[in-house]
This record gives structure tokens, sequence and C-alpha cells, in this order.
């Protein structure tokens, strides 16, 4: 048995607006599935395909306090397509942002509800991504998130080190997944956060159950009853297994 990375889930205040921008940063289609869920997809993407991993934002009324522990990173092809870019989405109303990056090549932004981003030099590992060139989660121990996630779903490890680790989908397409140590601690739940899905006949609660045998643990997050499992990795970094498809 084995899960994919096919979404991405983004707590919004406005979900609508919030949606607008960065379907405008990924030059992605807007769709709405329901009263207060915006979804994004590329341009003729028939979902679930690892060429993408798409975007729910969802309608959520509490608000953003601590700096996420999952963001997009951006791809770029010159250091004038960056600049290009950076401009672009200022425009757009994204806002600099200080994460205690230093001096690094990569410019650090905000979206307009604070969600931060990177919008990334040319790197030649980020070539043919498409416009995320990597899920970034911070986390305290790499190597025990790179041993779950691989584990979890059928990406494979592309590279491991003490500082990082990087897994990308078994067909070598679309975004990176990146688990980069940090100091911080987690204090709240993540509003930005995965979201996996079992390959067509397979079953939820038996995956649920592998999940947990892997060092996942269940989560209540006062949803209710829904079709989707909430559990959380060995950091307690919150993900939703959904239905089969």
């Amino acid at each position: 048995m084995a899960t994919r990375l096919v979404q991405i889930n983004m707590k919004a205040s406005d979900d609508a607006a919030l949606g607008r921008f960065w379907a405008a940063v990924l030059g992605w289609e807007i769709s709405s599935e329901a009263p207060g869920v915006t979804n994004l997809e590329p341009e003729g993407f028939a979902y679930p395909d690892p060429v993408a991993v798409v975007v729910d934002l969802i309608a959520s009324p509490e608000p953003k306090t601590v700096k996420n522990r999952v963001h997009l990173d951006l791809a770029t092809t010159s250091a004038a397509h960056q600049a290009e870019l950076v401009a672009r989405l200022t425009a757009l109303g994204a806002t600099p942002a200080d994460v205690g990056q230093g001096d690094v090549p990569w410019t650090v932004l905000a979206d307009p509800e604070g969600n931060e981003f990177c919008v990334l030099e040319p790197r030649a590992i980020y070539r043919d991504t498409g416009p995320i060139a990597a899920v970034v989660v911070d986390c305290a121990d790499p190597q025990v998130m790179a041993r779950f996630w691989a584990q979890a779903m059928d990406w494979t490890l592309c590279e491991l080190t003490d500082h990082s680790a990087t897994l990308r989908s078994a067909a070598g397409v679309g975004p990176y997944l990146e688990f980069v140590r940090t100091s911080e601690a987690k204090t709240v739940w993540n509003r930005v956060h995965l979201d996996i899905r079992p390959y067509p006949g397979g079953d939820v609660e038996a995956e649920a159950a592998r999940l947990r045998g892997l060092g996942a643990t269940a989560v209540d997050l006062g949803d209710g009853d829904v079709s989707w499992t909430v559990l959380a990795d060995p950091e307690g970094n919150e993900f939703c297994l959904l239905s089969p498809s």
C-alpha cells in the first residue's frame, strides 16, 4: 500500500481573495467545490497527477499568529526572471518578510494574509518542476521526517543530510517535498498542511492503520463527521488522509 501527496491545504480568512492572489502567482485556474473552499489547479489538469501538487484554500476564522511551518518555494529560470517575479508579486499584494534568513540569494515574501513563501534564485534542480519548486516543511530532525514520509508515500528520497531531506514523486515529475532543520518548536496547529491520498482501490482505514504503525498519531481538530482522516506525523505536523482517487 502507498499514498501520494496530492494537494496543499491552506487556511484563509478570505479564501476567494487569497485564491485570486495565488492563482495569479502560479498562473493556475480557480474553481470552488463548496462555499468557503477555493481550488487552484493548472489549466487542463486531470486531478490527481504527480506533475503538480494543487492548492486548496479553506476559509477559517482563526487568525495566523506564528510563522508557518509549511511553505512554498517558487521556481525561477534566471536572475532576471526572479527579479521580475518578485516585482510582479509585490504588485499583486505580496510584502517582504523577515524570517531570520539573513543575506541569502532567494527572496522571502508573504502573501496578503501573511503566509510566508520564497522566490528562489534559478537552480538547475528545479528546472522542470513547474511554478512550485518545492513544498518545504520546517522540522527538528530531517532524517526522522524523511524516514516516515518516504514510507508513508511512494515518493523517492533524493537527498538526505543532517540539515535537510528531499523527496520527489516516484514518477520524477512535479515539485519536491523538502524537510529543513529548524530550532523553532511547533506551537500551534499548522494553517498550511499536506493532503495525501491512497491510489484507487486503496482502503482508507487500512492505510490509516499503516501510517500509525509508521509513527503517525490520530488528531481531533473538531471537524466532526468528515470524509477524511486527520493524522499527525512524528513531529506533530497535521496532515489529511483523503479517500482513494
